[in-house]
């Protein structure tokens, strides 16, 4: 079993097309393409029924965490590799924290807080996570990608995602990774994982690309866009006028906890 941290700064930034092929052209000498090549990578992210921490991560705190379960392409059955992760952003600096399992573990550790390996400090961060929270799967997120590092270098890390797709039904990842795409076609999320501060000859390349950062989570605007369209059928169905029965006399509450009771009852 590998338990993995990670400490980083991650920087995004939003490509078209032309950007993305002149950007693959300037670092084809410096950066080395890992050995996975294109692939795809799957997730479902775990959240209250409300979305608290979704939602809350949109208004940019200075802290901020979320739970999701992932695998690297999908996986076969129970037993294909996954791993619980734990992301949290302070200041600017992402912390990842993660634990590999066995698929069927991981679904029934996140469901039930059950694992029979051992508990190291990881899982005892996202049992505190689970249990403040009490989240279910809410959200999938898949897309593919390609992952960089540098030739001299593989702390520096450049990723590159496309046809980032989501749905909020089906949420076991063996069911596949189909789903709607949050970006119109053409477009790729990349990001810049650094140790420390951006070396000057990165800068350089995103500076005559004219490629800008951006404020962009894939969990996030598959929430937010859900969340637009629910309102907008909302607003499409007309509202119906339901009449409330009155209340016989001879049932009208005689005590404060009876009217209570009675309250919660009609509304």
């Amino acid at each position: 079993m590998a338990v993995c941290t990670f400490r980083r700064i991650e920087k995004k930034y939003l490509l078209n097309r032309d950007q993305y092929d002149r950007f693959m052209t300037e670092v084809q000498d410096i950066m080395q393409i890992d050995e996975y090549g294109l692939s795809t990578i799957c997730n479902i992210y775990y959240d209250t029924e409300h979305f608290d921490t979704i939602s809350r991560s949109m208004e940019k705190p200075k802290f901020k965490e979320k739970l999701r379960l992932r695998c690297y392409g999908v996986p076969e059955n129970d037993q294909s590799p996954a791993f619980v992760e734990l992301k949290k952003k302070y200041k600017g600096i992402v912390y990842k924290r993660r634990e590999e399992m066995a698929l069927g573990d991981a679904v029934w550790y996140l469901e039930s807080g059950e694992y029979d390996g051992p508990h190291s400090q990881i899982l005892r961060e996202i049992d505190y996570f689970r249990a403040f929270y009490n989240p279910v799967p809410q959200i999938f997120i898949a897309y593919d990608r390609i992952a960089m590092y540098k030739t001299d270098d593989r702390d520096f890390r450049v990723t590159i995602d496309e046809n980032i797709r989501t749905r909020n039904y089906d949420l076991d990842l063996k069911a596949g990774s189909h789903g709607r795409c949050i970006l119109p076609e053409g477009y790729y999320i990349m990001e810049i994982k650094i140790p420390s501060a951006m070396p000057l000859w990165m800068a350089g390349i995103l500076r005559d690309l004219k490629i800008r950062p951006v404020s962009f989570s894939k969990v996030g605007e598959a929430y937010r866009q859900k969340t637009a369209l629910n309102q907008a059928i909302a607003a499409a169905v007309p509202q119906r006028c339901v009449l409330r029965p009155q209340i016989p006399p001879i049932m009208q509450p005689q005590t404060e906890k009876q009217k209570s009771r009675v309250f919660a009852f009609t509304v």
